[in-house]
């Protein structure tokens, strides 16, 4: 318990120190771009964030379909261990149902509102060809 408190304390006495050094008062907004892997606008680094973030429940949402099949196949007739394993598949497919809508939701209203942070498809335009003189 003595360990626990003194590493607590000691993660706390870091954490100031550690934002000073991140945030310098030489740091500008151009040099965002650097900092966060070429996203300089912050609705850009706001659904890169949400995206990962969505992408870590869905990873948790697969792991729970999988130790639910686990316990489901481990239940050994078991009524209650299958009834409790059939729950943890179908909470897990609804949480995956509603991952992949709060996705298309956040990316559909951050593209509404911004104008799309996509940009616009180049045109296309042929090779220029020469014909041999004759």
């Amino acid at each position: 318990m003595l360990g626990l408190m003194v590493g607590a304390i000691t993660i706390l006495s870091v954490i100031p120190t550690a934002s000073a050094a991140i945030i310098g008062s030489g740091d500008l907004p151009s040099n965002l771009g650097e900092a966060t892997g070429g996203e300089s606008s912050l609705r850009a680094i706001i659904v890169k964030v949400i995206d990962y973030f969505l992408g870590f429940l869905g990873l948790v949402a697969v792991i729970m379909i999988i130790y639910g099949g686990f316990t489901y196949v481990t239940a050994a007739g078991k009524q209650e261990a299958v009834d409790s394993a059939k729950k943890t598949i179908l909470y897990a497919i609804v949480g995956i149902v509603i991952i992949l809508l709060s996705f298309a939701i956040v990316n559909t209203v951050v593209g509404v509102a911004g104008g799309g942070d996509t940009p616009a498809p180049a045109a296309t335009t042929a090779p220029a060809t020469t014909t041999p003189a004759m």
